[in-house]
């Protein structure tokens, strides 16, 4: 196929479909739809304004001249987009400026702008709900460009005012660019359409909110041949000046002032839509007590919890730990010890485990057994249901997702619900198998519970009814108590998400792709026990990974699906989801896991590497995610 038939073919996946005509928009609106909407088509659509520099530097001589801030003063971008005022300060002689905001593409591109400029901006994927920098650090902080007021409740872009509050030295100043929702609310326009270039055409419609306190747009994308690109719903809320200074004292600002309004500039001449006719405001932080001193009592006492040694591994190569076991907890020593703030142990003689932690309950536990106790897979989450009985702190799942995890036909029934595809399956009861021979071929045949890739081997896959029948009687013998699923084998490409944090702050790392391309053509495409354990194999030698290239839209539903996920799972400060695409081009869920393997050359840490995170940065990343769960007094 040809590279730009490849590329229609993966357009025409996306499936987008024009709703048609709609008389409440508001019923369509997502309630977070500025999650995904912020990406290359919003660039396509709004460059005339957004990608303006004649625009952008006239933005910035305004605000320079009303905020009278110093090259030396440290500026917060916050809802930053692609960066295009902190690449004007910049560009002026501003030295000391970061730009936080919540599209992971705006910030790359953002990041990679900076990059060939030669500016050392500090651009970071962010909440602007809660912002990750210590109190009273930044002199001034600008929302710029329209970019206040998205979220569905109003206590949440309140929530943005009091964050910018308590990042700001006293006095420091707030410089606010929002639409002016009185003028907008007389003034906007019901339906419009451009061309943006000789191929694409966005037409708009905007209806206000039943209680008028938001415009609600609908925004098609059109090209030429491929139709249509995107159906979205946008929308923002209509804040009158006074409206906002009452937000303004609610948190916490003093000094407010309404400085003048900007008239939006378009090179196209078009439609400005929100950006039409703004407010311009200026607010002062309160005198506020110095900020906490950062403590410097005594490290972080670590204890590393890890599987026994001294116990069998049914799990691993010859079922016991090996040498390369050895050398990977040695790497991770060497990778621990390069961490300021932390004094590390280790523990992993599991027959003490109750006695010990029970009598001397450590200080924070890094949770590093994913072996489970005793060496057991079914019993990795009993150490995390002691700890939570003892009320240690802990990182990683808990019990209740690690056991939900731990059952992949329970994940894919969730998943379904959720309106994220997976292959479809069947399960079956180990001492059966009438009526369970599948219908389609190829499929795959795995236990239903287990990680490691255990009871999954080349073997795994079958391509007709004798086949399933040889390996499921081999994996009955194998593991007789275990249920199985039989699933349709998907043979497209297979990707994996890893994502650190926990709620309004996790992050994504960049997507892994598994590269088959050099494995003997025979071979079925799988990463099964012999990719893991046989270090001779083909699956171990010839499979390698790399940095997915994939349609913008694709690589973002794989991200949301896992973002959705992991909240509705209850994962805790790092996981890894793993899809793989059916022979149409559809990803569909493989499975969750929790608490993923943490070697140096595993996935997690391939991806980090993609982000320019080492190994060591990985762990500590991950420890920060866990230690910002618990109040301080608990550590």
């Amino acid at each position: 196929m040809k590279v730009k038939e490849k590329k229609d073919h993966q357009r025409k996946d996306l499936n987008v479909k024009c709703l048609g005509p709609i008389a409440d928009l508001e019923k369509h609106l997502p309630s977070d739809w500025w999650r995904s909407i912020f990406n290359s088509i919003y660039l396509k659509t709004d460059a005339d304004v957004v990608e303006n520099n004649e625009a952008t530097a006239k933005e910035i001589d305004i605000f320079l001249g009303i905020s009278h801030v110093e090259p030396s003063d440290t500026i917060l971008d916050l809802c930053c987009g692609q960066g295009r005022h902190s690449l004007e300060l910049a560009k002026r002689g501003y030295q000391f400026i970061s730009g936080i905001d919540r599209s992971r593409y705006l910030i790359r591109l953002a990041k990679g702008r900076a990059q060939k400029l030669g500016h050392s901006i500090k651009f970071s994927e962010g909440d602007a709900r809660k912002i990750r920098i210590r109190d009273q650090t930044i002199d001034c902080v600008m929302i710029m460009g329209n970019s206040f007021g998205y979220f569905e409740k109003e206590h949440e872009d309140l929530q943005v005012l009091k964050e910018a509050n308590r990042v700001l030295h006293e006095e420091g100043l707030l410089y606010l660019d929002v639409t002016d929702g009185l003028w907008m609310k007389e003034n906007f326009e019901k339906r419009s359409w451009e061309w943006i270039d000789e191929e694409f055409m966005v037409c708009r419609e905007r209806h206000l909110a039943a209680d008028q306190s938001r415009l609600i747009s609908r925004e098609l994308v059109i090209h030429s041949e491929k139709g249509v690109l995107a159906d979205q719903f946008y929308a923002e809320r209509l804040y009158t000046f006074q409206e906002l200074e009452s937000q303004l004292i609610a948190a916490g600002f003093e000094n407010i002032k309404k400085q003048e309004n900007l008239l939006g500039n378009s090179t196209r001449n078009q439609d400005l839509g929100m950006m039409a006719n703004r407010i311009l405001i200026t607010a002062s932080a309160p005198k506020k007590k110095q900020p906490k001193a950062i403590s410097v009592r005594s490290k972080i006492h670590c204890t590393v919890l890890m599987g026994d040694p001294r116990l069998p591994d049914a799990v691993k190569r010859d079922g016991q730990f090996n040498p390369e076991d050895f050398d990977t907890i040695h790497r991770l020593k060497e990778a621990l010890d390069q961490l300021n703030g932390f004094k590390f142990s280790y523990f992993d003689h599991h027959k003490s485990l109750v006695k010990k932690f029970s009598q001397n309950p450590p200080q924070f536990v890094m949770n590093l057994c994913d072996e489970g106790w005793q060496n057991d897979p079914f019993m990795e989450l009993h150490p995390t249901a002691l700890m939570e009985m003892l009320n240690i702190p802990y990182s990683g799942a808990g019990p209740e997702c690690l056991s939900v995890c731990y059952n992949k036909a329970t994940v894919c029934a969730i998943a379904q619900g959720m309106d994220i595809p997976t292959p479809s399956e069947i399960w079956i009861d180990p001492f059966s198998h009438s009526g369970a021979i599948p219908g389609i071929f190829p499929a795959i045949i795995k236990p239903a519970y287990g990680d490691s890739s255990i009871g999954i081997t080349q073997n795994a896959v079958v391509y007709s009814p004798e086949d399933f029948v040889t390996y499921f009687d081999e994996l009955k013998g194998k593991m007789p108590e275990v249920p199985v699923l039989i699933q349709e084998f998907l043979e497209g490409r297979e990707f994996s998400v890893g994502l650190i944090g926990n709620g309004t702050s996790l992050e994504a790392l960049p997507v892994l792709e598994v590269d088959y391309s050099k494995l003997p053509p025979q071979l079925p495409k799988i990463l099964g026990y012999e990719s893991k354990w046989l270090f001779d194999s083909p699956y171990c030698t010839q499979i390698q990974y790399h940095r997915a290239q994939l349609d913008e839209c694709i690589e973002r539903s794989l991200i949301d699906a896992s973002i959705s996920l992991f909240q509705r799972l209850k994962c805790r400060d790092y996981a890894r989801f793993d899809f793989r695409m059916n022979a149409q081009g559809q990803p569909k869920l493989l499975e969750v896991n929790p608490n993923p393997g943490w070697c140096w050359d595993g996935k997690m840490a391939i991806m980090a590497q993609f982000a320019g995170i080492a190994y060591h940065n990985l762990l500590e990343n991950v420890l920060k995610a866990a230690l910002e769960r618990y109040p301080q007094e608990m550590l």
